[in-house]
């Protein structure tokens, strides 16, 4: 896989100080882009933002060594597909994470950093719809 890890690290750093308002503003920007997917992230947002800093923490820690995130973005994809997710979700939600991110960056932010997160979400997005082809569910 070829990822620019460095600008995903910087930019992850960049905004972990604020993760709680990236992740907050990723879901009123998803749900305004979106209003369909709404039913399928549940009642309880707070959890919802909670585990989504937390995969993104693990993506920031896995970087060097993506043969060992495989396996989890499987089973997160698997997870999915119980909640309802379609292939087609997978681009709006990798589109406005990194509008997010590049709005909470605001003039910190580059096209360099925009580029790596289009190319690790869409590795993230194959494996994890990878496993959601194996799930139960997909049949």
């Amino acid at each position: 896989m070829d990822l620019d890890i460095d600008a995903l690290e910087a930019s992850f750093d960049l905004l972990a100080p604020r993760g709680d308002e990236l992740v907050e503003t990723f879901y009123a920007r998803l749900f305004a882009a979106a209003p369909a997917v709404r039913p399928l992230f549940g009642t309880d947002l707070r959890r919802q933002r909670a585990m989504l800093l937390q995969a993104l923490a693990l993506v920031r820690r896995s970087l060097r060594d993506l043969d060992a995130l495989v396996p989890v973005l499987h089973a997160l994809g698997a997870r999915h597909v119980a909640y309802g997710a379609r292939p087609e979700h997978y681009p709006v939600v990798a589109d406005t994470l990194i509008a997010t991110m590049a709005e909470l960056a605001a003039d910190a932010w580059s096209q360099r950093y925009a580029l790596a997160w289009e190319r690790a979400l869409g590795v993230i997005a194959g494996a994890m719809l990878a496993g959601a082809a194996e799930a139960p569910l997909a049949a």
